[in-house]
């Protein structure tokens, strides 16, 4: 990036460490929502500490923190987050004012009017306005957001600017997961400077990180993996609570240490290392089942396109024992609904899928395969073997073992191979390979089922052969009624089950420590539009802690 400087003086004494190193959508009857900050206006504000929050990370560089060139993962999303503002936010209660100081929905228009915060400024003075919303949307539409979709017979069918501060977005037929995925997730863009922007992906300039957050980007270095954010005095709500944070990439072999000497303020810990660090010097915080641990099956090639083979595959993997060995114990095993039993969405009555290789030598024999004297199948003098990718992030390397030990035993040769991970995505999202370890977060509300299961992206398995799925996913975005829509929901998550685009292995227990000097906590629905981290902007920018 041209932009790059190094960072202040005070990360020197850290460089040492780097080098070692469901909230259900409201009604069509909810009305006008109250800005929080107004009700506080009247009482008097503390000043606000003049400190430095680090947060350290294992992997580092998660992209340039501008809404196109920050890696299409929660972290990257995050990274990004500190600078840009979108309509609405969530705390840990749920949907909050954020550029919107106050929304409501007209059931007979089908449509959102969104008043805007009066002092909402961006990052280089000029005021926020209805206009820089409706150029956003009009920009998302040409330069899609993997984050947000826009397009399609869920998205929004026009926008009109009311006055400088009201804007109305119609949509193109009722949407229960708009605020949550679009008002809630969509970064407002300043359309002064992103009019001239025809390429989005190439734009690494300063201006491409001006935003109307509470933090503007000071240092970005991406071969250290370092991110430095300054408060926004300018800020709509408030000057920040944090004067600078700071993200630097730290080895998990370190972590512990640096949290001991007092060198970082957070990590993402394993559960070993997060329990021998609670005390009351350190909080943990433990992370809903909202991610999950998967394997993607490459359904566009034989034999992994016949459903049968894919339910072989699932009797083959003792997912409690997977949680037992490579978690440790620390998770629980996965539904193949995707959803986790503690969300409010759940269908607990879809096929289990328990343990039996028996089952899964009685279908790949009716699909006419046979043992050999090694005990493997074969088909047509072919041996059925299949390769399988993983990476040695988030443990997944250690589940790739589990997995092709328990196919092999079922009798298919398996073999493994460890990637990097964005090597892993980009080979997923082209399709070249057959079976892949990897995870992803966001399950808390079901809008995220078909952004998993039928949209494009290496997060989605990109199935679409089952028209009844497809009609059922689609279904729940346009149901309003909470009620009728999980019912719609459970239907879902049992076709899904029966066919098995992917198979679910675990949901991880993960924990976040960190030292007390901040209310951390989780976002109820996950940050933006489900990422499942306690590194919500507001816990660093509200002045009301």
């Amino acid at each position: 990036m041209k932009h790059k400087i190094f960072l202040f003086f005070f990360l020197t004494g850290m460089l040492f460490l780097v080098a070692c190193s469901n909230d259900v959508p409201p009604s069509s009857r909810e009305k006008e929502k109250p800005l929080p900050a107004k009700e506080m206006a009247a009482k008097a504000v503390a000043p606000r500490a003049e400190r430095t929050y680090t947060i350290a990370d294992p992997t580092g560089d998660w992209g340039y923190p501008s809404p196109y060139l920050r890696y299409s993962r929660g972290p990257g999303y995050l990274r990004m987050s500190f600078i840009f503002d979108t309509l609405v936010w969530k705390d840990k209660e749920g949907f909050i004012p954020a550029l919107a100081e106050k929304w409501v929905y007209d059931e007979t228009d089908n449509a959102y009017t969104f008043t805007l915060q009066k002092d909402a400024i961006w990052h280089d003075g000029l005021p926020v306005t209805a206009q820089d919303v409706a150029f956003t949307i009009n920009y998302l539409e040409t330069h899609p957001d993997p984050f947000v979709t826009l397009s399609g017979f869920r998205g929004i069918r026009k926008v009109t600017v009311i006055n400088e501060r009201v804007v109305k977005v119609f949509l193109k037929s009722q949407y229960a997961s708009f605020l949550y995925e679009i008002a809630g997730t969509m970064a407002v863009l300043p359309e002064h400077i992103w009019r001239t922007v025809d390429d989005p992906m190439g734009f690494d300039q300063p201006e491409a990180v001006v935003g109307s957050g509470p933090y503007r980007l000071i240092d970005y270095n991406r071969v250290q993996g370092s991110y430095l954010y300054e408060a926004f005095d300018g800020y709509y709500q408030g000057p920040p609570l944090v004067k600078k944070i700071v993200f630097v990439k730290t080895s998990p072999q370190m972590v512990s240490a640096a949290l001991a000497r007092g060198e970082v303020n957070a990590a993402s810990l394993k559960v070993e290392q997060a329990k021998s660090l609670e005390s009351e010097k350190f909080s943990l915080i433990r992370a809903p089942y909202a991610f999950c641990g998967k394997m993607m099956i490459n359904h566009k090639k034989e034999p992994l396109k016949q459903k049968v083979f894919r339910q072989a595959l699932a009797y083959a993997i003792d997912r409690k024992k997977l949680v037992a060995v490579t978690q440790r114990g620390h998770g629980i095993p996965g539904s193949q609904g995707l959803l986790a039993p503690d969300n409010p969405w759940y269908n607990s009555k879809i096929c289990p899928y328990e343990y039996n290789p028996g089952k899964t030598g009685e279908l790949l024999e009716g699909m006419g395969y046979t043992r050999d004297k090694d005990g493997f199948f074969f088909k047509n003098g072919q041996i059925l073997e299949l390769e399988l990718i993983t990476q040695s992030a988030y443990g997944f390397k250690e589940v790739g073992y589990f997995v092709r030990q328990a196919l092999e035993d079922a009798g298919i040769k398996t073999n493994l191979q460890t990637l990097e991970g964005k090597t892993l995505d980009a080979k997923v999202k082209a399709w070249e390979f057959d079976l892949s370890i990897y995870g992803h977060g966001g399950l808390y509300d079901p809008g995220i089922l078909p952004k998993v299961t039928t949209d494009i992206g290496f997060n989605s398995s990109q199935y679409t052969c089952n028209k009844q799925l497809n009609r059922l996913l689609e279904a729940q975005f346009h149901e309003m009624d909470p009620v009728k829509r999980l019912e719609i929901v459970k239907a879902a998550q049992a076709v899904y089950a029966d066919d098995l685009p992917a198979i679910t292995l675990y949901y991880p227990d993960w924990y976040f420590v960190h030292d007390g000097s901040l209310s951390l906590y989780h976002t109820k629905g996950g940050v933006a539009s489900g990422i499942p981290s306690p590194l919500n902007k507001m816990a660093f920018a509200a002045n009301s802690q």
